[in-house]
């Protein structure tokens, strides 16, 4: 999500819900009891700007609440910035591959003997996402596949894992890099790369029906 997207969210969050409120009674009396006695006799219109200073302070609260849970970072976008980085760290160490091969049956073995599980390896050079091979990384304090296919001159990692339950479709842009989460079949995917959104939106397309 980009910083427009958040402050366009936060905005929508702050007009459905921050709503003024009357200062309870309570508050009130605290604020008059700890005033000097010509004060807290003060006339009408200054008791008038103490109830707007009280209620303005029950939005103001309001307001960062709102604020603090639109704009930390959920689950979802902790696991963005785990696959980015790891993505980044395999790109600036040169090690994007373990096993280069654009054949799935030297790919998949390759992975399934060295993880839990068997994750389906798709050649897509017809469609103009080639198979480039795979490596071993690691995402979420765990060991990972990551399939590694090339457009043109752009990357895009998949990462790849069994979904032990369901997770929705998220998608993210980060420092010129465009993520995608999604499901299929069983399996969950992040993609990584800084191919447009567009063409990504396609290789995710064409992996969810190849499953």
């Amino acid at each position: 999500m980009t910083r427009d997207e958040m402050e366009r969210e936060l905005s929508a969050a702050l007009r459905a819900k921050a709503d003024v409120h009357r200062a309870p009674e309570s508050l009130r009396a605290d604020i008059l009891a700890a005033l000097p006695e010509d004060e807290a006799a003060a006339p009408p219109r200054w008791r008038f700007w103490l109830a707007q200073g009280t209620a303005l302070a029950s939005v103001a609260l309001l307001t960062w609440a709102v604020t603090f849970a639109v704009l930390r970072p959920n689950e979802d976008e902790r696991h963005a910035e785990d696959v980015l980085a790891a993505h980044v760290r395999a790109t600036l160490g040169k090690h994007l591959i373990d096993v280069a091969s654009s054949d799935q049956h030297t790919v998949k073995p390759w992975l399934s003997a060295r993880l839990p599980y068997s994750p389906p390896v798709e050649d897509l050079s017809a469609q103009g996402y080639e198979l480039a091979g795979a490596r071993l990384d690691r995402a979420g304090g765990r060991p990972i596949a990551v399939l590694v296919y090339k457009r043109r001159l752009h990357v895009i990692d998949a990462y790849v894992w069994p979904a032990h339950e369901h997770v929705g479709r998220v998608d993210f842009s980060r420092d010129g890099f465009q993520l995608v989460r999604f499901q299929a079949d069983g399996w969950a995917y992040w993609l990584v790369s800084d191919l447009n959104r567009n063409e990504l939106d396609d290789f995710e397309r064409l992996v969810a029906q190849k499953n």
